[in-house]
């Protein structure tokens, strides 16, 4: 593209200013090629089959792999961090067995929609400013946004691999603008986690083999949202009462004691009905009541069948007698998954069907 207008020479501060007017509490710059190891990194994953059965990571590997992949026109990489630091603690609820946890990124309003429309709107200024070409993506896109992240002095990929800031702890979504505009970069951000191993420690169910490698296949957070049928019997107890998710390793981080709440967006404020939703509750969702109670969360992507079961799964884990009677009426489920769910739960709680 030719631009038709002169680049301000100041541009990269007043992209910072805008962006923060935006909503977003991290900028950085990075040059398109200045994750090198990203592609080769994701081929390893990828053939180890860490990825489980997320299918599209793989469809879209080259892509994925580096940022010219994608897009060969990109000359530089605008990472962007929104917060979502929680006001209360994200693990105040293990062990309340009659109530299912759902992490903290999903109990306010859908980070897809949020991002993306401050994306949006600082791309719009962004072009308008420069007569750049330029492209916004928010998770769904084939983008690692983590590497790119660490690259533009956002944080960087801490042992749980996901990004630490020195500023905003594990709370932090990532968007990216790629742009045609050859930028000055940021300096990367530098590995502080030094010994600590609070994170490899705290996951439930071991699903990092070493530090700085996650097995999604034993994820919580995969179990839960990615993986669509029957969950690993080995893998049921470790799960807990986690119905959506996991923070757990996320919120052992010594780097979240800086994170302010008050950067947070508001758009991510937890729901009252999300934050401590009741496992009976859950358990008797219809489709149609599944979709008005999850209406604007990231939630109701994973359908209703994938909620009930990991709802009945949490039921199993409580010991709690009052679930016996919702668990046992699951069991006849249309949806075979939710139906294998129920009696597993009715095994547990120590009442089996027939």
């Amino acid at each position: 593209m030719i631009q038709d207008k002169a680049i301000p020479t100041d541009i990269v501060a007043r992209i910072r200013t805008q962006a923060a007017e935006c909503g977003f509490v991290a900028c950085g710059i990075a040059r398109a090629d200045a994750a090198p190891r990203t592609a080769a990194r994701l081929r390893e994953w990828l053939d180890e089959g860490r990825h489980g059965s997320m299918i599209w990571m793989e469809e879209r590997a080259e892509q994925r792999g580096s940022p010219a992949g994608l897009w060969s026109e990109v000359r530089s990489v605008i990472a962007l961090g929104m917060s979502y630091a929680p006001a209360a603690d994200p693990l105040a609820l293990a062990g309340v067995g009659d109530r299912g946890r759902i992490s903290v990124y999903a109990q306010g309003g859908d980070y897809h929609d949020v991002v993306k429309k401050a994306l949006k709107r600082l791309g719009r200024w962004l072009a308008q400013e420069s007569g750049c070409d330029l492209k916004v993506f928010v998770d769904t896109a084939p983008v690692m946004e983590k590497p790119l992240a660490e690259a533009a002095g956002l944080g960087w990929q801490g042992k749980h691999t996901n990004l630490v800031s020195r500023d905003h702890g594990s709370w932090l979504f990532l968007g990216a603008i790629y742009t045609t505009l050859d930028l000055a970069p940021d300096r990367a951000g530098r590995d502080t986690c030094g010994s600590c191993d609070a994170c490899q420690r705290a996951c439930p169910t071991d699903a990092f083999p070493a530090p700085y490698r996650l097995d999604a296949r034993r994820c919580i957070s995969y179990l839960t949202i990615e993986h669509a049928g029957p969950i690993p019997h080995d893998l049921r107890e470790g799960i807990g009462n986690r119905i959506y998710g996991c923070d757990d390793c996320l919120a052992v981080c010594p780097w979240n004691k800086f994170a302010a709440t008050a950067a947070a967006n508001r758009a991510f404020a937890a729901r009252a009905e999300l934050a401590a939703p009741r496992l009976v509750d859950l358990i008797a969702l219809d489709d149609a009541a599944f979709r008005e109670v999850f209406r604007g969360s990231p939630i109701k992507r994973i359908g209703r069948n994938r909620m009930v079961r990991n709802a009945l799964i949490a039921a199993g884990n409580s010991g709690d007698a009052a679930l016996v009677a919702p668990v046992r009426a699951a069991c006849g489920d249309a949806d075979p998954v939710v139906a294998e769910a129920a009696a597993w739960a009715l095994a547990k709680l120590g009442d089996v069907p027939g």
